[in-house]
């Protein structure tokens, strides 16, 4: 027998898998609980299936870089051009582009990812008060894995969830105190940023500057700081299984660990963190609207021996409710160009999205 399917034949023998999810879950503690534990070895709740492993093996990697955008001088129209046109090229050939110059002050930055750890790092019993799985009344959640009960694989991460996806808006007091004053002053930041992006992509769109922000594209937001703590056996999980993201656009801050990878002409990069810098990727939703002009592609996170890595991302979802349809915008759509998907409202798509498998993606069900 081979080694594969003898660890195929461990792993299904004697394993009650939803058992052990639940005693994990249980425990409130989240991998981090683990890690303080002591473990050596990776609970099986956490092992990817021996298929993926083996595929894992026969991956190319590449050593391409994703594109860097300097976002100085969009004040002046040639400047601004110029970024216009990488950014256009960068949404559509990659879905993924680095910022430079971007104008969140790197203090904000080094705060966030500061306020992330102590949250994460602080007495576990302080953390619990914040430990749900309720999406339906709890707008602020500490958590393992948004995904562990539908998923082959829990992975290796614990993650504060911050959703302000209905309103726009949420209370002091609801933000756990230990990273409120950094929450605030990232977020007001980040809300600007995001605007000032949709602005350019919809340059890059060749529609006026203001048309995705006109559909309320930025209206909703959610962030979640991730923690993912040193993993004793890091070839056999990930950190977070590839995916691609249910919203308009995502700005994603990282520490300098690493980890985070893009799929680019069916290769894995490596998303070499920049310092200061941040990370931006089309959603779904824009590649429905741009009629799959700009792409909404595979990322992921791998597991590290060395942690832990540190990373909070910020989704913009747009208007959840009152219920608005998106669809393809008609500006790009033509005889030539039919629409390739069906309008959608977002409550639907994101309700979707946390009742099924993460790595499986919602645009194929929206595909015409």
């Amino acid at each position: 027998m081979s080694s594969t399917k003898e660890s195929q034949a461990e792993l299904t023998m004697d394993y009650d898998r939803l058992k052990e999810l639940k005693a994990f879950d249980d425990t409130k503690s989240g991998v981090k609980g683990l890690i303080d534990a002591g473990i050596v070895e990776i609970p099986r709740i956490f092992i990817r299936p021996p298929d993926e492993l083996a595929e894992e093996l026969n991956q190319g990697k590449s050593t391409l870089q994703v594109p860097v955008v300097d976002l100085s001088g969009i004040e002046v129209e040639d400047r601004r051009q110029k970024v216009v046109d990488e950014i256009r090229e960068a949404s559509e050939k990659w879905g993924f582009f680095q910022l430079i110059n971007h104008g969140v002050p790197s203090s904000v930055l080094k705060e966030m990812i500061d306020g992330t750890r102590k949250f994460h790092e602080q007495d576990v019993e302080l953390k619990k008060e914040y430990y749900s799985r309720d999406r339906t009344t709890r707008r602020v959640i500490y958590e393992t894995d948004l995904h562990l009960f539908n998923s082959k694989t829990a992975n290796w991460k614990d993650a504060l969830n911050i959703s302000m996806m209905v309103t726009g808006h949420i209370e002091p007091e609801e933000i756990p105190e230990v990273c409120r004053k950094e929450f605030f002053e990232f977020m007001n930041h980040i809300r600007k940023l995001g605007e000032t992006l949709l602005d350019l992509l919809s340059e890059a769109l060749g529609l006026k500057p203001d048309h995705l922000n006109a559909m309320e594209c930025t209206k909703g937001q959610t962030l979640v700081c991730h923690y993912y703590p040193a993993c004793p056996q890091p070839e056999l999980t990930l950190g977070t299984d590839k995916h691609t993201d249910p919203d308009f656009l995502t700005i994603l801050l990282q520490d300098q660990s690493g980890g985070l990878q893009v799929m680019h002409n069916n290769q894995w990069v490596d998303v070499e963190p920049i310092e200061r810098g941040l990370v931006v990727n089309i959603g779904d939703f824009l590649q429905i609207l741009s009629n799959r002009k700009f792409i909404s592609v595979n990322h992921r996170v791998v597991a590290n021996k060395v942690g832990p890595r540190i990373s909070v991302v910020c989704f913009f979802t747009g208007v959840f409710e009152p219920p608005k349809m998106y669809g393809p915008i008609k500006e790009l759509v033509s005889e030539e160009k039919p629409p390739v998907y069906k309008e959608f409202l977002v409550s639907d798509y994101i309700t979707e999205f946390f009742s099924r498998p993460f790595d499986k993606s919602g645009l194929d069900l929206n595909r015409l």
